[in-house]
């Protein structure tokens, strides 16, 4: 009855993933529940899936991504690669599965993909182009490469070990990249040919909801902060050192306002010229030598600096950039329709006191309002440009009743953050492959180092920002099918399955049951893990093998092969359930692709396997 009930819940929830009405991760949580609630599973068995190795190392590779989307070195070897395939579209799709595929020949899939996602996706928006072109492609390339060595996928070592635990030697480093070349040829031939017919070519919602983004190109642009912001450095003879900002009434007095002020650490032996950026508030008082960033009309700058003897310098156009920084950035604002600042003046809500933010400027409209600001009546549907540290501009956007902070503000904090720091990423890249290719510790480990290091290096910005990346749909998605493959394997579907193909196709000599075991593990495949589908079948590969006295590497390699092409589901690779979101992919569309290139891969692997491992 079990049985039964195993099979049926496998059919409703592929289903229910085909209909795509209900959320993946939704229906893999209640398939796992009914495995509960039937007794098929213990809960124990069921809540498997969220301690295995594979779950844990999908979060830290979101993470890894995040870091290399964040610092810019996505971006950077999204130009590098765009710039080796010039204006075609076609060489850069080529040149892109290329480099999957020999990344991938040293990692696991799950790793490659995560690890290149950010960077296929910063060169989709970089061209113009939508992600979804090229990241169903990449997942199936990486899974394609899991053939070029021994390492690049579970069922290569999990095959290795059980010819090794039968008497025979093990697989080499390179045994099978034969087998892989050839499939990655195959692989990347079919999806050039399909590119434009089969995959789906729309915009992800996701992706083009992604919020609004100041840049500081932008900002010194919209509002024409470049001729209005100026540096004004303290000497050590001006009158105004030791004052407040508040009681120098530089608004009021001169029209003008501090945004910032930069100066020379205090602390320590200072044997090097060390300084810092802090926001300017009313409390702020002027050292000697402190450089002002001052916004205001020229000649009201002028008459400050000639009246309190300061020294005069225009801020370079690279310096606008500082305009964001990691403590400090900027955000517009606007106003709600029941704002209570709507009619008053800049100068009477009090801002800079309430909010600990700087305003920068007005955007009503359309006109940029920079001058006078203190007397300008706000109005409901004013942009406000406000300046302060990331800290005080988060708890701005929590504020719902007056004003509405436009964009995400958390985004541009982490980005700002880990500016410069691109290189730093690139290393710890380096880093986590060295480790997995020299085994120096388990793939999950080498991850979750990576992941700690990009955040204990500021390539991600805290601990809140890491999980705040993570994708959690995939990653219930995921934990909730692995326990699949325990109920099949407890209900004796996967032995009842096995042992009628081959009773059905043992007529038809060695290469029949070839075919048989490859399709079944094919078929199996779309729905269980690759790891769990090789661990099942490869011992009835084995055993059917060795049954007929025929070459055990032959059904071996077949298997490895066929556990690994999980191309018409999204459902148990986890490279697929990755891309889903991020393409914005429906179940049909791995059906489309996926399908024909199974029929192309089988006939292709049922020739090439043989010919390589005669039987």
């Amino acid at each position: 009855m079990q049985l039964t009930f195993t099979f049926i819940i496998l059919a409703v929830t592929i289903v229910l993933f085909m209909t795509n009405r209900i959320r993946g991760d939704l229906v893999a949580l209640m398939a796992l529940l009914t495995f509960v609630i039937l007794g098929i599973l213990t809960p124990a068995e069921a809540l498997a899936g969220f301690s295995n190795s594979v779950v844990i190392m999908i979060a830290g590779l979101f993470v890894v991504g995040a870091g290399i989307l964040r610092t810019g070195l996505a971006g950077m070897a999204g130009n590098l690669l765009l710039k080796w395939s010039g204006d075609s579209e076609l060489k850069l799709f080529v040149l892109l599965l290329v480099i999957v595929a020999s990344v991938g020949a040293f990692m696991s899939n799950t790793g490659t993909v995560a690890l290149m996602l950010p960077i296929v996706v910063s060169i989709a928006m970089s061209i113009k182009v939508s992600p979804s072109k090229f990241l169903m492609p990449l997942s199936y390339i990486a899974s394609m490469s899991g053939l070029m060595t021994l390492i690049a996928s579970p069922p290569n070592l999990i095959v290795s070990q059980i010819l090794q635990d039968n008497g025979y030697a093990k697989l080499g480093f390179f045994t099978i990249t034969p087998i892989g070349i050839i499939a990655t040829i195959t692989v990347i031939v079919y999806l050039v040919i399909v590119r434009n017919k089969l995959l789906p070519n729309e915009q992800n919602r996701s992706q083009s909801d992604a919020g609004y983004k100041l840049s500081p190109k932008k900002i010194a642009k919209d509002y024409a902060l470049q001729d209005k912001m100026f540096r004004v450095v303290v000497p050590t003879a001006s009158p105004i050192i030791g004052q407040a900002l508040a009681d120098l009434k530089l608004p009021a007095k001169y029209h003008i306002y501090v945004m910032k002020i930069q100066r020379r650490a205090s602390e320590g032996m200072n044997l090097l010229a060390m300084t810092y950026q802090e926001m300017a508030g009313p409390t702020s008082i002027v050292h000697e030598n402190d450089v002002l960033y001052v916004q205001g009309m020229a000649p009201d700058v002028e008459s400050f600096v000639l009246e309190n003897d300061l020294q005069l310098e225009i801020v370079a156009d690279d310096e606008m950039q500082q305009l964001i920084s990691k403590q400090i950035g900027v955000a517009e604002v606007l106003l709600t329709p029941t704002s209570r600042l709507i009619g008053e003046t800049v100068s009477k809500i009090g801002f800079r006191e309430k909010y600990n933010l700087n305003i920068l400027g007005i955007n009503r409209k359309g006109a940029y309002l920079l001058q006078d600001m203190a007397q300008q009546r706000l109005r409901f549907g004013d942009a406000i440009l406000v300046q302060g540290a990331w800290e005080e501009i988060d708890l701005l956007s929590r504020e719902t009743q007056d004003v509405v902070v436009v964009g995400q503000t958390r985004e541009q904090a982490g980005l700002a953050a880990a500016n410069g720091k691109a290189w730093i990423a690139g290393l710890i890249m380096l880093f986590i492959v060295g480790l997995m290719v020299f085994e120096v510790f388990d793939a999950v480990i080498a991850v979750l180092i990576g992941a700690v290091l990009m955040i204990v290096t500021g390539c991600i910005r805290n601990m809140d920002d890491a999980y705040g990346k993570m994708n959690f749909e995939s990653i219930v998605l995921v934990a909730s099918m692995l326990p699949m493959a325990t109920a099949l394997e407890k209900t004796g579907g996967m032995t009842i399955l096995s042992n009628t193909i081959i009773d059905v196709l043992g007529d038809f000599g060695p290469y029949g049951v070839l075919m048989g075991i490859y399709v079944l593990t094919v078929v199996f495949g779309q729905f269980v893990s690759n790891t769990a589908t090789a661990v099942l079948f490869a011992p009835i590969a084995m055993t059917a093998a060795t049954t007929m006295d025929a070459n055990p590497y032959t059904f071996m390699i077949a298997v490895a092969a066929a556990a690994g092409m999980a191309f018409a589901t999204p459902i148990a690779s986890p490279t697929n359930s990755l891309v889903m979101t991020a393409g914005g992919y429906k179940f049909i569309d791995f059906v489309k692709v996926g399908v024909p290139l199974q029929v192309i891969m089988f006939i292709v692997m049922m020739i090439v396997v043989p010919i390589l491992f005669p039987f």
